[in-house]
């Protein structure tokens, strides 16, 4: 981020909007990409196979072997400062990318996808070979989005995070050129074209952000002074393994709701439906976890926790009432029918669950907040604590739900995000709270 001109004078509101909108944009155009795709698999053959194959499976499976390197993007804001932390970065992003895409590559192309997809998850045997098919397609995944976000977080360090925003809508653009091939020829599987879609759109999100980074490798990064300790690659583990565990515990949920909604009624449905409404809030969601490296990086500035904290309830508020809109009003009838083209009964399925999920807005930037303030403290093992919690009460709302046997799984999922959810923000304010503290200790008068 760009310095002050002033460092000492406190941090206004003002300046957290303007560090947050690129990030925010590019998050915003990420968030739109699941309902985009879900929209255009309905409207193609075998669509509710495709949808169920996508949202049960294949989207849950490539998230949870993606998880170790998702939080580059922080480490990358966090410690790349200098080109011998970048090279330290960059060499573990090479090493865990590799190995993901051989993790990946044995799921999808060996017997070992029986074993997770049939015996792990449970899913219908209908869904099962459109699954494998669209996991192979997505191979190159992991790989990319560890180039990407090591080198994004590099960009936000040296203040060039409007570059994020264009990577982003070039992925989009992919995207939905592909989209738009497949639904013209019309042939094709919804599963082949929307994993397709994904995988080319982060492809060449990764080979923009290399030409969008080049700039700063060679003037900032080159220029900034190295660490009077240079960050080793033991340090950077040290600080790096309880990230890597946190969105590994958090992927593990999705097909922990994928398997126990395909063991109660209405499974197809709820698992057809389940990213249809999961990705129609992703995309307010993901305004929220654009908030993360934001506050990474401002927490450097003077007093900056009143500003900060401003802007958590402003947005918090904002989103998590645009969902209740949703819920509360045909609108969301509207999205899930007619945008999302689901037939009138599993839109009424995802329209009635999503009152479950309108706290998930207010969730996800105070997430941030908190988890923005950990990361910085280099408290990152509470982080990894936090999402242990999320996961013991979304698990915990899901086995209510199987004992029943009653319940559609639908409903119980996005109770069960709603409740893992809750609780983990419960669970980062209270361990972030000696951070804010100190924080405010600083800013007294001496």
């Amino acid at each position: 981020m760009p310095s002050p001109t002033d460092p000492t004078r406190p941090l206004a509101l003002h300046e957290v909007v303007a560090d947050w909108l690129p990030l925010a944009g590019s998050w915003l155009l990420m968030g739109v990409e699941l309902p985009v795709v879900s929209a255009v698999m309905a409207r193609l053959p075998h669509a509710t196979v495709s949808l169920a194959a996508y949202g049960g499976v294949v989207f849950p499976v490539a998230l949870l072997i993606e998880s170790p390197i998702l939080m580059l993007l922080t480490a990358s804001t966090a410690l790349a400062r200098d080109r011998h932390a970048y090279a330290v970065v960059r060499r573990f992003m090479w090493i865990a990318g590799g190995l993901l895409t051989v993790l990946h590559a044995l799921l999808a192309f060996t017997p070992l996808f029986d074993v997770i997809a049939g015996t792990l998850i449970g899913v219908p045997e209908p869904v099962r070979e459109p699954a494998r098919m669209g996991l192979r397609i997505m191979l190159p995944w992991s790989m990319a989005i560890a180039y990407r976000r090591t080198q994004q977080g590099l960009m936000i360090r040296f203040g060039r995070a409007r570059s994020i925003t264009w990577g982003t809508l070039v992925r989009l653009t992919t995207l939905s050129s592909v989209l738009a091939l497949g639904s013209w020829l019309g042939t094709l599987p919804g599963i082949v074209v929307g994993t397709a879609a994904v995988a080319s759109g982060v492809v060449a999100e990764a080979l923009f952000a290399r030409y969008s980074v080049m700039p700063v490798r060679r003037g900032a990064l080159e220029q900034a002074p190295i660490a009077a300790t240079p960050l080793a690659m033991g340090a950077f583990l040290k600080f790096y393994t309880p990230l890597m565990l946190t969105p590994l515990l958090n992927f593990i949920g999705m097909p922990l709701a994928a398997s126990a909604m395909s063991r109660m009624p209405q499974a197809l449905e709820s698992l057809a439906v389940w990213p249809v409404l999961s990705g129609a809030t992703f995309t307010l969601r993901s305004v929220g976890f654009a908030y993360n490296e934001v506050v990474v990086a401002l927490l450097d500035r003077a007093r900056p926790a009143p500003a900060l904290r401003r802007f958590a309830w402003i947005l918090g508020s904002i989103t998590s009432g645009l969902l209740l809109v949703g819920a509360a009003t045909s609108l969301g009838f509207a999205w899930f029918s007619r945008g999302a083209a689901l037939p009138d009964a599993l839109a009424t399925m995802a329209w009635h669950a999503l009152w479950l999920l309108v706290p998930m807005g207010a969730v996800s930037v105070w997430q941030s907040l908190h988890q923005g303030a950990l990361v910085h403290a280099h408290r990152t093992r509470a982080i990894t604590e936090s999402m242990a919690v999320l996961l013991v009460a979304t698990a915990t709302v899901l086995g209510v739900g199987l004992s029943w046997r009653s319940v559609p799984g639908l409903p119980v999922a996005a109770a069960g995000l709603a409740a893992g959810g809750l609780a983990q923000v419960a669970f980062l304010a209270w361990r972030a709270g000696p951070v804010w503290r100190e924080l405010e200790r600083r800013a007294e008068p001496v």
